[in-house]
């Protein structure tokens, strides 16, 4: 029988059958014009849903707003998004400048900023396809990843691989269909994987484990990335890097893999000045360069947690935080470089020759030595 059938895929509907969709919502509403920005917004905005879904997103920012508005758009599509249970729609606010240091990573995303717009097309540039940043835990990894969509003004779609995996037979690999066709339909956007070693920790599987689904999914995965030519920026996070198989961490896979490690001198004195005035206090009032002193050995997250530490002591007596308060929260704090201190001189050995340092080395390191 199945050389009596023909198979018939459908596809998400792309701007121009969302066009026509939106002409109708338009004409039943009585709006007769609407500008080419705003026409854009909301088909961009509404990439990613059913003709059905976007109808019912276009009537419901009508009866809101009385027009077309793509935040009510957007908001409906993450609603969408969410049904599925694998991908989410991340509203982020980060940008570079909620990172502190990692210079030279924050340069190489702002070089491809520009590189999905039609200037890049005509250049001859390939569709970028993606970033694998491996590092410490709480050193910056998914806030840079935040930040890349707000670099590259697109949506951020953020997938969590253990739910790709699901008891029924085949349905692991249909998830994944799923995710790669809404990212597409949605692109260009920003996928991002946190902590990729885990859901892919399974990729060596046989027959006598899973049935080498894992394995079958991971495969699928590599060869989208490897093949893929929609406008779909991958970026993966990554903890511990020996999980990982090889065939993941190769050239070709991604644009470029990067390590971060844990921040120097300059870099906690831009990520406690990020800190205080995160939290509505004026940095002038601290002594910056005494805190990052005191501060050697801990990450951008354990920072910030110091901090809230001293904050809640300051509540406390109805004050607010000083540098006292904060070296006294800093007494009984045990920062992950002394309980993973092994683990984090291996990250930094295997990282040698392997990956790009997102952080310029001193200056001194820099300089060549000339032989005479």
């Amino acid at each position: 029988m199945e050389r009596e059938i023909t198979v018939i895929e459908f596809k998400l509907p792309g701007k121009e059958e969302l066009s026509v969709v939106l002409d109708g919502v338009l004409e039943s509403a009585g709006i007769k014009t609407l500008g080419t920005p705003i026409r854009e917004a909301a088909l961009d905005a509404a990439s990613g849903l059913t003709t059905i879904e976007a109808e019912n997103a276009f009537a419901l920012s009508v009866v809101e707003t009385k027009g077309i508005d793509s935040a009510v758009i957007a908001r409906e599509k993450a609603q969408a998004v969410k049904k599925s249970g694998i991908l989410e729609l991340v509203e982020t606010r980060e940008s570079l400048d909620s990172i502190g240091g990692l210079d030279v990573l924050k340069t190489w995303l702002v070089k491809r900023k520009d590189a999905f717009g039609q200037k890049a097309i005509d250049y001859g540039l390939p569709t970028p396809k993606g970033l694998l940043i491996v590092g410490i835990p709480g050193s910056g990894k998914s806030l840079t990843a935040k930040a890349t969509a707000k670099v590259f003004a697109v949506p951020l779609l953020k997938l969590d691989a253990g739910k790709i995996y699901a008891g029924i037979v085949g349905q692991s690999e249909s998830n994944l269909r799923l995710v790669i066709q809404t990212a597409e339909a949605i692109a260009p956007c920003v996928l991002w994987m946190d902590e990729i070693e885990k859901g892919m920790a399974g990729s060596k599987s046989s027959g006598t484990t899973d049935g080498g689904t894992s394995a079958r999914v991971f495969g699928s995965f590599i060869s989208w990335l490897q093949d893929k030519t929609a406008s779909v920026f991958v970026v993966a996070t990554a903890n511990d890097v020996s999980q990982l198989p090889p065939e993941i961490l190769r050239k070709g896979r991604w644009d470029e893999l990067f390590f971060v490690d844990l921040p120097n001198q300059s870099e906690r004195e831009a990520i406690w000045t990020i800190q205080i005035a995160k939290y509505k206090r004026d940095p002038k009032a601290f002594d910056i360069v005494q805190l990052s002193k005191a501060t050697q050995g801990l990450t951008g997250s354990e920072i910030e947690a110091v901090f809230i530490d001293s904050l809640f002591q300051g509540f406390a007596v109805d004050q607010e935080p000083t540098d006292l308060a904060i070296a006294q929260a800093l007494i009984d704090f045990v920062p992950l470089s002394k309980t993973m201190a092994e683990q984090i001189v291996g990250l930094r050995s295997w990282a040698k020759g392997r990956a790009r340092f997102a952080t310029s080395p001193p200056a001194e390191h820099r300089l060549r030595k000339l032989v005479v």
